[in-house]
């Protein structure tokens, strides 16, 4: 049980954690859901509702039933939230490896930067300042400049991990089901 000094502790630790007060602060945050407009369902326009409509057909084969054809159409369009899912992530990639961070990644805090400070004084044997005679060997290869933009983009890839979970979700359950009711039609239970 809770003393009374933890418990007077927590209300006020509770006040000062009670999210925006400011109406701009409120607005601000009731948008954080739509950061990436990943958190809104496939919002099909009518180019894509021909993609989409075609795909289902592809996918419902020569089925004229029309639970196979809804499921065909979920499969459909979790497949078209996924592709989009993958074009924010590859976007965000290739704007890492275009532009760049705005600042370079720094020590986390002050302690680390004494830290690597104390460090780089103790070291006696500097490397020598000796300019190179071919600049290319300066330059990253394009493996290492990607491989910098994933790492650099690696905290919004991982927040974006949860839209493709879910779409792949969406789309592995509607395919589930269409491939179970395409078994129970080919092999109806005998009574």
């Amino acid at each position: 049980m809770a003393s009374q000094s933890q418990i007077e502790a927590n209300r006020r630790n509770a006040c000062q954690s009670t999210g925006p007060r400011s109406a701009a602060g409120k607005k601000r945050a009731a948008k954080n859901a739509l950061r990436h407009g990943l958190c809104a369902s496939f919002q099909v326009t009518a180019l894509q509702a021909k993609l989409v409509d075609k795909l289902a057909q592809q996918i419902a084969g020569a089925s004229t039933e029309r639970l196979v054809r809804e499921l065909a159409r979920e499969v459909a369009i979790a497949t078209f939230d996924l592709a989009r899912v993958r074009r924010v992530k590859t976007a965000l990639i290739q704007h890492e490896l275009a532009l760049g961070s705005a600042a370079p990644p720094g020590p986390a805090s002050w302690k680390h930067e004494l830290r690597f400070c104390e460090v780089a004084v103790r070291v006696s044997t500097w490397p020598p300042l000796v300019a190179p005679d071919d600049l290319s060997e300066t330059m990253l290869s394009v493996e290492e400049r990607t491989a910098e933009a994933v790492r650099r983009a690696l905290p919004e890839l991982l927040t974006l991990d949860r839209y493709e979970a879910r779409a792949i979700g969406q789309r592995n359950r509607a395919l589930r089901s269409l491939l179970q009711l395409k078994a129970e039609q080919r092999y109806p239970q005998q009574e």
